[in-house]
């Protein structure tokens, strides 16, 4: 599992995150290699949530010029979506608890993921749909900076959901059959 747990999660990186440009500041840590890619391959959410505390301060602690964030990848911890949005919120207190707040911030990526107000099987879901449930750990001073070279960052959310909706349910499956391997 670990390798196409891995490798597919790499490919969404790839394909979705870094090919449309839904996250500007990802291509060049994606390609130099400076994007960690952890598995929890376990059931347990309190073993999960140990885990990331310790990824979150293994990061803090690691130099930017060798790795800038984290994904967390947790294929059978939390498939249900409203699970995992609870866990979130417990994520984000842990975050706070062991004084990682403004040091680490945690983005999130469900299979599933759905925006309040939306279908479904709408394609602006897909900007944070991803292979697996996941965990994105960033460094804020990373963000910041990079949110800095970005004109306008505020419309980037704006802007993602039209590429997800010019590129239709047609062409977000053609780009998940690259994900997969096919």
């Amino acid at each position: 599992m670990e390798n196409s747990a891995v490798e597919e999660t790499r490919r969404w990186v790839e394909h979705f995150v870094v090919g449309l440009n839904l996250c500007p500041f990802a291509r060049t840590p994606f390609r130099n290699g400076r994007i960690r890619y952890v598995l929890y391959e376990g059931e347990d959410v309190v073993e999960l949530a140990r885990l990331m505390v310790r990824e979150a301060h293994w990061l803090s602690l690691q130099p930017a010029s060798e790795v800038e964030t984290t994904l967390l990848i947790h294929p059978n911890a939390l498939p249900d979506f409203y699970d995992y949005l609870d866990f979130l919120e417990e994520a984000e207190l842990l975050i706070r608890e062991n004084g990682l707040e403004g040091i680490i911030q945690v983005a999130s990526f469900h299979p599933d993921y759905q925006f309040a107000g939306t279908e479904a099987d709408a394609p602006e879901n897909y900007t944070n749909r991803s292979p697996y449930p996941m965990l994105h750990l960033l460094r804020e001073e990373i963000l910041e900076k990079a949110l800095e070279q970005i004109e306008h960052p505020e419309q980037i959310p704006e802007e993602n959901i039209e590429k997800m909706n010019r590129l239709g349910h047609d062409g977000i499956e053609a780009l998940w059959r690259k994900v997969r391997g096919g």
